[in-house]
């Protein structure tokens, strides 16, 4: 019988799942952080994960970008050796987003627009937050966003609404047992697609 070599390695392999959280927020006043916060206490639950916050305050990477082949300004250079690398050793990621005006912040999508091969072959999950909506109509975007980076959103999402009725003013959720229900979902396919993809990335390396 046929041995299917990716799913034997994706059984055999308990390496910790490397996720990047990626905070996508820089507004002032933003409740980005709380919520952020809140998932890794949500996500220290789920066994296997080993996680690095990336908080786009603390990252300077400039609106215009170097013309193809062109070096980045030192600036930019500076701000990419340190979390460029941290996405290329991500297995997965968790996009923590709010919904600005139907779509997602411009911070965020800069960020991701500076990055390419990183996010390839591998799956995303999104932790959104704002208004009635919960942020959802941002994360919709996003996925055709990852998906033309070839990267793979996963179904299930975590949607807080607020930050009038549905977040605290340190951006928890006041519904915490619900929220921490979708966390533990959504978390439950990044770790499958996550672990699935590092064992077919191993056997045949994707070619984007």
């Amino acid at each position: 019988m046929p041995v299917n070599t990716a799913a034997s390695a994706a059984t055999q392999d308990e390496t910790p799942l490397r996720v990047a959280v990626v905070v996508g927020s820089v507004r002032e006043g933003r409740q980005g952080r709380g919520v952020a916060e809140w998932f890794l206490g949500a996500a220290a639950a789920h066994d296997g994960l080993d996680l690095d916050v990336i908080d786009l305050a603390d990252v300077d990477l400039p609106l215009v970008m170097p013309g193809w082949g062109a070096a980045p300004s030192p600036g930019a250079a500076a701000a990419l050796a340190d979390v460029s690398p941290r996405l290329t050793a991500a297995d997965a990621f968790v996009i923590v987003t709010p919904e600005y005006n139907h779509s997602f912040p411009a911070a965020l999508k800069n960020f991701i627009d500076w990055h390419h091969a990183q996010w390839q072959a591998k799956p995303v999950g999104f932790v959104s937050y704002g208004g009635l909506a919960g942020g959802v109509r941002a994360v919709e975007q996003l996925r055709l966003v990852f998906a033309e980076l070839h990267a793979t959103t996963v179904r299930d999402a975590v949607s807080l609404h607020g930050p009038w009725s549905g977040l605290g003013e340190d951006g928890r959720p006041r519904d915490a047992a619900v929220c921490e229900g979708a966390a533990k979902g959504m978390l439950g396919q990044l770790t499958w697609w996550g672990r699935a993809l590092r064992a077919a990335r191993r056997v045949h390396p994707y070619q984007g």
